[in-house]
């Protein structure tokens, strides 16, 4: 257990700082590799831009540290709402800055030949398709918090250091994850809709203030624990669980903004392509028909009435020649 004694201030924030090994190594170690590939990817003649690093160096790299090695970090285990946000960091903000970095395009421009070979073929495996299915890593994003707050695991968290860093490393990862398959700006084992994430993400919305209502209204969470730790400062313990709620709720959804503006972005992205090449079939296929039309009219002259108006039925409109359009229309 490792409860603060110190009552949470303004001066306290700015001076409460503490060592967390496990997130000092790995968030140290994802920055010397990203940096590496990076400057091996620049060797060969691709030019990562700049906010790709920036994404993945402030927005989740720093941020993960400082949750655990700043006022986050050292107050997390003894109020209720410090460890909320804790959570959110690390499963929405962390994570979404990592994929924006686009890491693992970074790694494969920073292979050879054969290490990219290697990566496609695991890309392309059952298993990557499987785990980037969208309902699978919604699913993973719906039910973390809800067992995190509502089972015996949150008790074990904050009582085991060792539970408390695998906890945290598994929500980044979980995230990391999710926002990959959605952003879709790395390579992804196969690619689907924007429109099918947006509508996962507003039921998510729906989730997350649903778990806020539970931990408003319901029963204290890790009761004995937070009664041993006896804080006679800050909130109670039902106001603390409170404003613990109100930061899954509200909170929640504010840190997801950046993400759905993002996915607006690409859908509307999407369906620019998508109507590029509905352009491009369309334009083919008058290129195609207009040779063509000399030969109509020299059948009409030569067969009569009879084999224009059979010609004429079989062109129909001129959106029924395209096959998209068609079946669309339902003609």
């Amino acid at each position: 257990m490792g409860w603060i004694e110190t009552p949470l201030t303004m001066q306290s924030v700015f001076e409460s700082w503490r060592w967390d090994t496990s997130t000092v190594v790995v968030t140290a170690a994802l920055g010397a590799g990203y940096w590496a590939a990076r400057a091996r990817a620049a060797r060969r003649g691709t030019v990562i831009p700049g906010g790709r690093l920036a994404a993945f160096g402030l927005m989740g790299l720093a941020i993960w540290l400082l949750s655990g090695i700043s006022v986050v970090g050292v107050y997390s285990d003894t109020l209720m709402w410090v460890r909320a946000l804790q959570t959110l960091l690390l499963l929405y903000v962390v994570p979404f800055g990592l994929a924006s970095g686009r890491p693992l395009t970074v790694l494969r421009e920073a292979l050879g030949p054969d290490g990219q070979a290697r990566l496609d073929r695991i890309l392309e495996s059952t298993i990557a398709r499987a785990v980037t299915f969208p309902l699978a890593p919604s699913l993973a994003m719906l039910a973390v918090p809800w067992l995190l707050f509502l089972s015996p695991w949150y008790e074990i968290v904050l009582r085991h250091g060792a539970a408390d860093a695998v906890t945290r490393i598994v929500l980044v990862v979980i995230g990391f994850v999710y926002f990959y398959s959605r952003l879709q700006t790395d390579p992804v084992p196969h690619r689907y809709s924007q429109g099918l994430s947006l509508l996962i993400t507003i039921f998510e919305s729906l989730a997350d203030g649903v778990l806020g209502i539970v931990l408003w209204w319901g029963p204290l969470v890790a009761l004995d624990y937070y009664t041993e730790v006896g804080r006679t400062w800050g909130p109670d313990l039902r106001m603390d669980q409170t404003i613990a709620a109100g930061i899954i709720w509200v909170l929640g959804d504010v840190l997801g903004l950046p993400y759905l503006l993002a996915l607006m972005r690409s859908w509307a992205s999407d369906e620019r392509r998508k109507a590029a090449e509905v352009d491009a079939e369309l334009d083919a296929a008058e290129a195609a028909a207009a040779p063509a039309a000399p030969a109509r009219r020299q059948k009409f002259s030569r067969s009569g009435p009879q084999a224009a108006g059979a010609d004429a039925v079989q062109s129909g409109l001129w959106w029924e020649n395209d096959p998209q359009l068609r079946q669309r229309f339902g003609r």
